[in-house]
């Protein structure tokens, strides 16, 4: 059970969220070339969903709302929730939300293991999959750990 100054905390750090999740949005996620006398160009969630557009709409649907719409719906409505201005009937309804977007994360793995499985080109990891991940795990926590708080226990 968290106790009242961790639940005080948590609100923050549930808010810090709002600031993270866009700088990993834009950061690099993967560095990708085709042969190793090109350069690697690196690839973030912002310009991979720019790409998806042009290619795949309703992919491009998914992705715009399992990586930027449900991560921020998720810390809203944990934020409202913490702040008691939603009811905590709604926590689960959120936790679904993180668990859709950690969805996302899955799809990159998927794709960097599929490149590098075709050997045709270079896939490196970047410093943004790594956020961008721990965006995604800290709100799945939060939520988590509000889930078992009791409602009274701030």
């Amino acid at each position: 059970m968290i106790t009242h100054p961790t639940a005080k905390i948590m609100r923050w750090l549930n808010l810090v969220l709002f600031v993270l999740y866009p700088v990993s949005w834009f950061a690099p996620l993967l560095k990708a070339g085709l042969l190793p006398l090109f350069g690697l160009s690196e690839i973030s969630v912002i310009s991979g969903l720019q790409s998806l557009w042009e290619t795949d709409i309703f992919l491009a649907l998914l992705v715009t709302l399992f990586a930027l719409f449900a991560p921020m719906l998720k810390t809203l409505g944990l934020a409202l929730v913490q702040f008691h201005m939603l009811d905590r009937r709604a926590l689960p309804a959120l936790n679904l939300l993180g668990k859709l977007a950690m969805a996302d994360v899955f799809l990159i793995a998927l794709y960097i293991t599929l490149s590098k499985g075709m050997g045709v080109g270079r896939v490196e990891t970047a410093w943004g999959l790594y956020l961008f991940t721990a965006c995604i795990l800290a709100s799945i926590t939060f939520g988590a750990l509000e889930s078992r708080r009791k409602p009274n226990a701030d």
